[in-house]
C-alpha cells in the first residue's frame, strides 16, 4: 500500500476519488497530461494494493476509492508513533536523572 502511495500520480488519483464517487477513466484522466492508458495502470496498482476497485458499466470500468487500508494503516502508526513516544520519553527522564 505504501508503494502504491508513494507515487504522486497515484496519490492524485486517489484524491480525484476520494469524493465517494464511482469514476471513469475518461474523467479521472481529464485534466491531466497522462494517457488513459497510463491512468489504468496507475489504477490497476492501486486496485492491488486494495485502495480502490473497479466495476464494469457497459463498455467502461469504473473506480472507487476504497479508505479502509487507509485507516488500518494510520491506526497502525498511531500505534507504532505513541511506542516510540514512550520510549523517548523513558530515555529522556533517564538521561536527565
Amino acid at each position: 500500500m505504501f508503494a502504491a502511495l508513494g507515487d504522486r500520480t497515484r496519490l492524485a488519483l486517489l484524491m480525484k476519488l476520494s469524493d465517494g464517487r464511482t469514476q471513469s477513466i475518461a474523467r479521472l484522466s481529464a485534466d491531466t497530461r497522462l494517457t488513459r492508458q497510463a491512468v489504468t495502470k496507475h489504477l490497476h496498482v492501486l486496485e492491488r494494493a486494495g485502495l480502490v476497485s473497479s466495476i464494469r458499466v457497459g463498455r467502461e470500468s469504473r473506480f472507487a476509492y476504497h479508505p479502509e487500508p487507509v485507516a488500518a494503516a494510520r491506526t497502525y502508526l498511531d500505534m507504532v508513533a505513541a511506542h516510540w513516544d514512550g520510549a523517548l520519553s523513558r530515555l529522556r527522564a533517564m538521561v536527565e536523572e
